[in-house]
């Protein structure tokens, strides 16, 4: 499937899965615990798979931009970055648009945006 071993496959099917149905987004600990949402593994995992197969991975963020939630969309554009930064940016401008509302969180604060004013700040630092 993405040609980094078939256990390692689909651990990284099962974390994009868990990506497309995100609601909430966090790249790291959360709460006064520090606690790691399973969304972030996921995300981590995915990253990792990246790292190992960028080729092989790639089309599956193109899809996550296409079907996934809100907040799977600013997953996958923040992992477009990683391997592409000319696709982040395109996948940044193309959801300039999207009003869909995603849940953030930044250590102990929890909060609300929309992709698009997550998008236009992600464009704004260049």
């Amino acid at each position: 499937m993405f040609g980094i071993g078939k256990r390692r496959d689909r651990e990284v099917a099962a974390a994009l899965d868990e990506l497309r149905q995100a609601d909430t987004v966090a790249f790291g600990g959360v709460g006064i615990a520090g606690t790691t949402l399973p969304v972030t593994e996921a995300y981590r995992r995915v990253e990792a798979a990246l790292a190992e197969d960028p080729e092989g991975v790639r089309g599956q963020l193109d899809r996550l931009l296409a079907e996934a939630t809100p907040a799977g969309r600013v997953y996958a554009a923040t992992l477009l970055e990683h391997v592409d930064r000319a696709a982040g940016r395109a996948a940044w401008t193309a959801l300039g648009d999207d009003r869909g509302e995603v849940g953030t969180f930044t250590g102990c604060v929890m909060g609300r945006t929309t992709v698009r004013e997550y998008a236009a700040e992600r464009l704004s630092r260049g």
